[in-house]
């Protein structure tokens, strides 16, 4: 009665209104931590699974490829740099056949080989899809039996005629050109005129790579590490957009080429300084591949 008359009634009513609210929003803030713990170990769990699936997947398919390539190998496989690839490009271009003794076939991808490399190679028609995406250089009397895989592959073809096709343009450095290194934390942008550097910029940027125990949360420590390569991403993108030059060439980190209107991507392992890393860069995105078939 006393609290009726003093107004408390009203005013515990009210109390006890909003203490409930505050349980309320106090049990919601601690399901949604747990929630967004749970996803995290989710996804940490999902990540093991699909990379134990990948890696289950990839013996199952070299399994396959052994069985269906009845156990053939490349007679040899060679990384061409520089001279030794120049010298193996003049030894090609100076052979001479007869008329339509000499094939070179462009295949992309080892899926859709074509009629006159299927006929020309028989049973070793495989070893030329795993080559693949490579330039085949054949001719009638079996001398030559070789694939390349450019730098810069060029669109599909297959013909015979006297003489193989070896366009420098495929394998060499020619004309004016920027290549660009980009990692997620390392940036390097040369121009070029054929295989010499007109100039280089580059820069490189601290980017968290682990994540220790303890601190912060696991999804805040991705959230920072995700700006500060989006940040890096950016200031790659200004020095691209500012260079003098027809063609982009790409070469680094695969997972970043997505982000790139490039010419020409190659993944390569170029790390260290900038002016280190595209020295690296430049020699490994003009190798080339040979495989003896």
């Amino acid at each position: 009665m006393l609290d009726d008359l003093l107004g408390r009634t009203e005013l515990k009513e009210q109390i006890a209104e909003l203490e409930e609210e505050v349980h309320h929003l106090e049990r919601e803030r601690d399901a949604e931590s747990e929630r967004r713990s749970e996803a995290v170990a989710a996804r940490q769990e999902a990540e093991e699974a699909v990379n134990r699936l990948e890696d289950r997947i990839a013996d199952l398919e070299g399994q396959v490829s052994d069985e269906e390539h009845d156990a053939r190998e490349f007679r040899r496989r060679e990384t061409l740099h520089g001279q030794r690839r120049d010298e193996v490009l003049d030894r090609l271009a100076s052979v001479e056949t007869d008329a339509e003794g000499a094939l070179t076939a462009v295949v992309p991808n080892g899926n859709d080989l074509p009629e006159q490399v299927r006929t020309a190679f028989g049973d070793r028609a495989p070893l030329v899809a795993r080559a693949a995406p490579c330039v085949v250089y054949a001719d009638d009397a079996d001398v030559v039996s070789v694939a390349l895989r450019p730098a810069l592959l060029p669109d599909a073809r297959a013909e015979w005629n006297e003489a193989f096709v070896v366009d420098p343009s495929w394998y060499q450095p020619t004309g004016r050109f920027a290549l660009a290194l980009v990692r997620s934390d390392i940036f390097a942008l040369g121009i070029y005129d054929g295989d010499e550097r007109e100039s280089l910029r580059g820069f490189t940027t601290d980017v968290m790579s682990d994540h220790s125990k303890g601190g912060f949360s696991q999804a805040r420590f991705e959230r920072i590490r995700d700006g500060q390569i989006r940040d890096h991403l950016d200031r790659c993108h200004a020095a691209i957009e500012e260079a003098d030059a027809e063609r982009l060439y790409v070469a680094g980190e695969s997972t970043l080429f997505s982000e790139f209107d490039a010419d020409a991507t190659a993944s390569v392992d170029a790390t260290g300084a900038p002016d280190e890393a595209i020295d690296s860069a430049f020699r490994d995105f003009w190798s080339a591949q040979l495989f003896a078939l």
